[in-house]
């Protein structure tokens, strides 16, 4: 083969390599790039591996100590955002100290404080990932995934997750300029659910052009999630209740039941209502009656029994203001 055909050869095969990674070189910016803008932490990544891993695979790669973040995306799926305990103590330390040490973090396991200080690095890492893929067939397993909630240990992933193939994007990091050394992992299911991507405006793109792709794109962004409230029963309290309650007193829920649950959505917005249960040991919730307005029983209730401690009866309650605060 002559040199020309060749180099040829080598320029197709970049190409393709490019096209296929694109959604790991998407993550490997948007991780970075989210954790200097921020949380002030400045991160490197020499190398970065993207796989197919069955969930068996997937539990082995996991790295000791892991700070174990479960996230849920579109069509109920669920993924894992895995970080090694040195990045996760810089991430700790960035937010709390400004700065990361060069000495290697104390051995221990990650807590839920741990959690909460990354969920904000994560959800942006996440939400800066789908905006770089807008236009990727990529798009459709990164989209829409979110940090749901946190996990002490790793055994219960094997039944926490479902039995799929995960694409797998291992990054491994140098922390501070390389203060440190750390990985994170992140596993979505590899059959995407989520939208498809939006189609490139062209470069001569008149008006016409431009609102079908704002469209298009509106079409994809109104696949993000949006918080619901499931609220199960509401008091009212006056506010000498409210100023005397103490730990191990009982608030009466009058009228709850477990199938009239209330949603609401963001800012209280009533949305329908629901009966709590579970569904593969988590709690769950089945919809009914949705869009239709909550009894006038949920939108104003009278105002509670009185409060009383544990194991004594009830007291009469202070008659010195009327109905000021309530808590659901």
């Amino acid at each position: 083969m002559s040199a020309q055909g060749i180099l040829r050869r080598k320029v197709a095969v970049r190409k393709a390599d490019k096209g296929a990674e694109t959604g790991a070189r998407a993550w490997r910016t948007a991780f970075a790039r989210v954790a200097r803008d921020r949380i002030g932490l400045d991160l490197a990544v020499p190398s970065l591996r993207d796989d197919r891993r069955s969930l068996a695979e997937l539990l082995d790669m996991l790295p000791d100590r892991a700070l174990l973040a479960v996230l849920e995306g579109p069509g109920h799926g669920l993924g894992l955002l895995a970080m090694s305990p040195d990045l996760t103590a810089s991430v700790i330390e960035a937010q709390t100290t400004g700065r990361v040490t060069a000495s290697p973090p104390l051995p221990r396991r990650p807590t839920r404080t741990d959690a909460t200080m990354s969920a904000g690095l994560i959800d942006g890492a996440l939400a800066a990932l789908e905006t770089a893929l807008a236009q990727s067939p990529d798009l459709g397993w990164t989209a829409g995934f979110r940090y749901a909630s946190f996990l002490e240990e790793p055994r219960p992933l094997g039944l926490l997750l479902d039995d799929i193939p995960y694409r797998v994007l291992l990054c491994d990091l140098d922390i501070a300029a390389g203060a440190r050394q750390g990985r994170v992992l992140l596993a979505l299911p590899a059959e995407g659910r989520g939208p498809k991507p939006a189609p490139a405006p062209p470069a001569d793109e008149t008006p016409a052009t431009a609102l079908a792709w704002q469209a298009a794109l509106t079409g994809a962004v109104m696949g993000a999630d949006v918080p619901v409230e499931a609220v199960i029963g509401q008091i009212r309290l006056t506010l000498a209740q409210a100023m005397a309650l103490e730990p191990g007193m009982v608030l009466p829920l009058a009228g709850a039941r477990l199938d009239g649950i209330t949603l609401r959505g963001p800012g209280g917005q009533p949305m329908g209502r629901g009966q709590l249960g579970q569904h593969h040991g988590m709690r769950a919730l089945r919809l009914r009656d949705m869009g239709a307005a909550p009894p006038a029983s949920d939108t104003a209730q009278p105002a509670a029994a009185p409060v009383r401690p544990v194991g004594q009866t009830a007291v009469d309650p202070p008659q010195t203001a009327p109905p000021l605060a309530r808590s659901a």
